[in-house]
């Protein structure tokens, strides 16, 4: 998107604001959104694995011929652990000539930098992003200015309004769009969610922010259905997985595993589904306790849409819709004596599960070079990983803000894959498995385990499963262990404080249905949740975030949704009033009929640990 920027008082007429997303042809680059929510936009990022990607371009109007500054903001990744240059080096050509100032090498923070002057004519000019490394060098914004003194924000409200007033945001009409219901995030929960409440009659929105659906069991994160499904007392949830769900189980597989297709054609093929896919929830207008509209922002044009409806549901992990509202939330670990859960830590801290970048190599007929990469986090013979793949156990931030710090733990993520296979393949002495292979697959979008939790009328703890407490509003059940990630105390002592793999302790548990008080705020009165952001524990949370688990979450959300809208009722009032209704319709589930779909295929726990007693480990 190219925006002459003469409303800015500090713009000449000439002045021309480019983001990055809106490139009409991307080439090698990606689109990043994940860190939407802190710095206001989403970046083009080269993810090549250590080998430059194809020229991202797009035409631009340039409003006058002149002599043209261009900056670039931009972001040296690797400064948070190392001073020097960094490795995501790109420049710019405009009009067919190239800038040869490098970017994205310097600075240690999100900035505008000068990329050089070039005389343009006016009219049509090409504008390239052209990638030298292959290291995810990454570019936010454009401004091309008459100005060569011009001064740009590099950040905070004035950055805000500045991106605002060049994209003609605060002037645009917008979009106004009426529905029963509004489910935001389209991972496994609120792919069930809207499902679930269309085939009880709802009209329902469906935002996704990503251009694939199925969040961390998708083929941009590759993290298999966990859990079991269509078990306990009410068996009819969880058979809709059936219609979408994978075939074949694994994480960190390729990327046909995930089978993106079928799940477009699951909500596609959904009347009364309205799927908006690469649009993220921005800001929520609220009346006191209730949401009235969520505002969502396309990640590649930046067009706002306004969602209205009696009824919301926050399946975004990250609790954002909620916390935008207002709604109760807790985070981190709570303190033993909170719930009386003998797995939690006597003091609470701010300690969650962490984010996983899954990766895998493959091998070839010749040696496959691959460059030198090291940057602050050094790798020898006595702390490398000598692997040739990486899945879940490969996490980091842990002892980080999973929100407020989310690209600096994806980031270090990726730091640590590539500086471990860059000492596997140029340093190590018997390097023999690794000289011809070469990374095929790195991810870059997070896999998240935890952030906020929003809170409802009922938190589950462990209590509850352990003693297996009994719930009239009992829902769906969950069948995964208490399986709660931290630091692997081997990798601890390598790189203190700086963790890149996870450990676990598999606390085995019999089959427990949740109550339905998880799956509402308790103090938004329209808002439903569904997915690792519902009313548990930290502890609790080790057994509900699985995949399997969290789409029959938002199967009850939208079976309870549909009785919301019959009955004029809140979802705490569905509780409170309406409760046989829905056990009736939990018990039947919103799934097509058995008959129409194929066999059951639960994997991962056996079954007959299922009927293990729990060990503590």
């Amino acid at each position: 998107m190219a925006l002459t920027l003469a409303a800015m008082p500090w713009a000449s007429a000439a002045d021309v604001w480019v983001e990055a997303e809106s490139f009409a042809d991307k080439g090698g680059w990606v689109l990043d959104q994940q860190f939407m929510d802190i710095m206001g936009s989403p970046y083009l990022m080269a993810h090549g694995m250590g080998c430059p990607v194809s020229d991202a371009v797009t035409e631009i109007e340039i409003p006058e011929k002149g002599n043209y500054t261009v900056y670039v903001r931009t972001f040296n990744w690797t400064s948070p652990w190392s001073a020097a240059e960094g490795p995501g080096k790109f420049c710019v050509k405009v009009g067919g000539k190239t800038l040869k100032e490098p970017l994205g090498t310097k600075g240690d923070s999100w900035q505008w930098q000068r990329a050089g002057e070039v005389s343009l004519k006016a009219g049509r000019n090409t504008l390239a992003l052209h990638d030298l490394s292959g290291f995810n060098g990454r570019c936010d914004a454009i401004v091309l200015s008459t100005d060569k003194n011009i001064v740009l924000p590099d950040g905070g409200d004035e950055l805000v309004a500045l991106r605002r007033s060049a994209l003609g945001l605060d002037t645009a009409q917008v979009v106004v769009k009426d529905y029963d219901m509004v489910v935001v995030g389209g991972g496994i929960a609120g792919m069930c969610a809207a499902v679930s409440a269309a085939r009880g009659g709802l009209n329902v929105a469906l935002v996704n922010d990503r251009p694939v659906l199925g969040g961390n069991n998708s083929s941009e994160v590759r993290v298999h259905l966990g859990g079991y499904a269509e078990i306990g007392p009410n068996k009819g949830l969880g058979r809709m997985i059936r219609e979408f769900g994978h075939s074949r189980a694994g994480n960190a597989k390729p990327g046909d595993y995930y089978e993106d297709a079928k799940k477009d054609s699951f909500i596609l093929a959904e009347p009364g589904v309205e799927l908006f896919p690469c649009y993220r929830a921005t800001d929520v207008a609220t009346d006191g306790l209730h949401i009235t509209a969520v505002t969502i922002r396309s990640i590649e044009n930046n067009n706002e849409i306004v969602l209205r409806a009696p009824l919301f549901s926050d399946c975004t992990g990250d609790g954002t819709i909620g916390a935008l509202a207002g709604a109760d939330y807790v985070s981190g670990r709570e303190a033993r004596s909170s719930f009386n859960e003998e797995l939690a830590p006597e003091v609470a801290d701010d300690m969650t599960m962490g984010s996983s970048l899954q990766w895998y190599t493959k091998v070839g007929k010749k040696p496959a070079r691959f460059p030198e990469f090291s940057y602050g986090v050094d790798f020898n013979s006595d702390n490398c990983e000598p692997v040739t793949m990486g899945e879940w156990k490969w996490e980091t931030g842990m002892n980080r803000d999973q929100i407020a710090e989310a690209e600096t733990i994806r980031d270090y993520g990726l730091l640590v894959i590539f500086s471990n296979w860059s000492f596997l393949k140029n340093h190590l002495d018997a390097n023999h498995k690794f000289r011809n292979r070469s990374l095929e697959w790195v991810g870059y979008i997070s896999g998240k385990r935890e952030s906020r939790r929003l809170l409802g009328d009922y938190i589950l703890k462990q209590d509850d499963i352990d003693k297996n407490v009994y719930h009239e509003d009992a829902s769906f059940t969950t069948t995964w262990s208490l399986d709660l990630h931290f630091p692997d105390p081997e990798n601890s002592k390598k790189f203190p404080g700086n963790e890149f793999k996870a450990a676990t302790n598999h606390v085995f548990i019999h089959p427990y249905a949740v109550p339905y008080r998880c799956l509402y705020s308790r103090n938004i009165d329209n808002l439903f949740m569904a997915g690792r952001n519902i009313s548990v524990t930290h502890v609790a949370l080790g057994t509900v975030r699985v995949m399997r688990t969290t789409g029959m979450m938002g199967e009850v959300v939208g079976m309870a949704a549909s009785l919301c809208k019959k009955h004029g009722a809140t979802p705490r009032e569905v509780y409170r009033n309406h409760l046989p209704e829905l056990v009736a319709m939990m018990q039947t589930g919103a799934g097509k009929p058995e008959s129409e779909l194929p066999d059951n295929q639960n994997f991962n726990l056996p079954n007959e640990l299922l009927s293990t007693p729990r060990l503590l480990k």
